[in-house]
Parts: structure tokens; sequence; C-alpha cells
């Protein structure tokens, strides 16, 4: 454990940050998995592509990693 309150202060919300980002990122592969199932309706499809979109303005995932699912996304709804 670091002896400086700031550094402290950092190790404390560098792991509020991983935590958050850990769940932000378990539910984006949730939410593409079901939309990449048999049977998955419009809806579902669109909320992930929204999931990706969000993801990637929070720097969860890089932005052509985004455009790569979204594609995909939209692959499979035209389908």
């Amino acid at each position: 454990m670091p002896n400086i309150k700031s550094a402290k202060k950092r190790v404390l919300t560098s792991k509020e940050r991983t935590e958050a980002n850990k769940a932000a990122k378990s539910a984006l592969r949730t939410a593409i998995k079901k939309a990449r199932a048999d049977g998955a309706d419009a809806e579902t499809i669109k909320s992930a592509s929204i999931s990706v979109d969000k993801a990637a303005g929070k720097g969860l995932i890089h932005k052509n990693k985004a455009a790569r699912l979204k594609s995909q996304l939209a692959k499979k709804a035209n389908a």
C-alpha cells in the first residue's frame, strides 16, 4: 500500500474504475451474445448496437472494433 495520500486515493479510484469497467464490458458482451442468438428480434439487435456505441464512447472498446461489431449486427438484422 502506498504511503502518500494521493497515491492511496489513486489506488482506491483505480480499483473502483476497474470494477465499473469490468461490469460495463460484461454487460456489453451479454448484449452482443443475445443479439447474435438464433431468433433474436430487431429490437434486441438495435439495443446491442446502442450498447456498442456507448462502450466505444466511454473508451471500453476501440472505435474500429465498435464499427466492426455494429456492421456484423446490421448484417444479421438484414439477413
